[in-house]
Formats: structure tokens, C-alpha cells, sequence
């Protein structure tokens, strides 16, 4: 006795649920397209952008070849990406190749975002990071290392300091 009314229950919010899909059939579905960055919102990210973003990835191994927080950074693919997804910028894939994008300036011209470059394999701009101010930069070190806050006044980066490019106009 019990089964029937239940049965009756079922069939009824089976009928309603069809009909109800039916009642608005003619009705447009409408998708939203895919975000995407427009060049106005590139053009207004800031330095302050891309430090945020590189700050976010303090304590990623370093990997050689390195380009993704997954697979680990080298220090150009940590730049290249910092500036990439946090600006909407592409740089060049290698430090040496980075050194020729932007605008040189003096040390003591630097500005947050800027990128200062390095001397460490016997080659002129062998290393990059970016610099975040107060003589503070951030970078992906060396092999064993992780991304990490240095002070370009330390001697060993002083020696070393190639010059330094602004690449980001804000």
C-alpha cells in the first residue's frame, strides 16, 4: 500500500521536472566569452604588479632551465615569468637577451621592477632578478637554491653588478 503513492510521487516530479525544462526552451542560452586581458588593463599594470606576483614565489627551488613554480625557476624563466603573469609582459628567455630590452639606467636610478643584472659565470649578464627597493632584489639563485631576497650591497653581488634595465614604463 505504502509502495503506490510513492510511485504516484515519483511520476509526478518526473513530469513536473520535464515540463519545467520544456517551459523555456525557446529562451537563448547565453555563455560569457573567456577573460581576457585587455591591452588597457596590460598597459595599467604596474611594477607593483609584477613585485606582488614575484613575492608570491619566495621558496621555489631553483631548477636550470626552469620556467614554471611546478617544475622550479633559472633566473631569467623567473623573470620572464614574474613579468609575464603578473603584467602581462614577455621578455626575452635568457638574462643576456634581457639586457638589451627596455631602457639602461644607473644604479642609482633604480626603481621597484626594475631588473639588475649580474656577472656570476665569468659573463656579462649572466644572472638577473628584479629589483623591489631599499637595495633589496629577489631572484632565483643557483642550483641547490631557492627564489629569495638578496641586498645588492652585499659584496659578492656589488663585484658583480653588470647594470640595469627598466623594462616596465609606470
Amino acid at each position: 500500500m505504502q509502495g503506490i503513492p510513492l510511485l504516484k510521487a515519483r511520476a509526478f516530479l518526473l513530469a513536473g521536472l520535464l515540463l519545467a525544462s520544456c517551459a523555456y526552451a525557446d529562451e537563448p542560452i547565453v555563455v560569457p566569452p573567456p577573460l581576457q586581458v585587455s591591452f588597457v588593463d596590460r598597459a595599467s599594470a604596474t611594477a607593483q604588479d609584477a613585485i606582488d606576483h614575484a613575492m608570491d614565489l619566495i621558496g621555489i627551488r631553483y631548477r636550470r632551465g626552469g620556467s614554471s613554480p611546478e617544475s622550479g625557476f633559472d633566473c631569467s624563466g623567473f623573470v620572464n615569468h614574474v613579468f609575464r603573469e603578473g603584467i602581462g609582459l614577455v621578455l626575452p628567455r635568457s638574462s643576456k637577451e634581457m639586457s638589451k630590452s627596455g631602457e639602461a639606467i644607473s644604479r642609482d636610478e633604480l626603481r621597484p621592477g626594475d631588473l639588475v643584472f649580474f656577472n656570476t659565470m665569468r659573463n656579462a649578464f649572466s644572472h638577473v632578478g628584479i629589483y623591489l627597493g631599499d637595495n633589496q632584489f629577489v631572484h632565483a639563485p643557483r642550483s641547490g637554491g631557492r627564489v629569495r631576497i638578496e641586498d645588492i650591497r652585499d659584496g659578492y653581488w656589488t663585484k658583480r653588478f653588470n647594470g640595469a634595465r627598466r623594462v616596465n614604463s609606470d
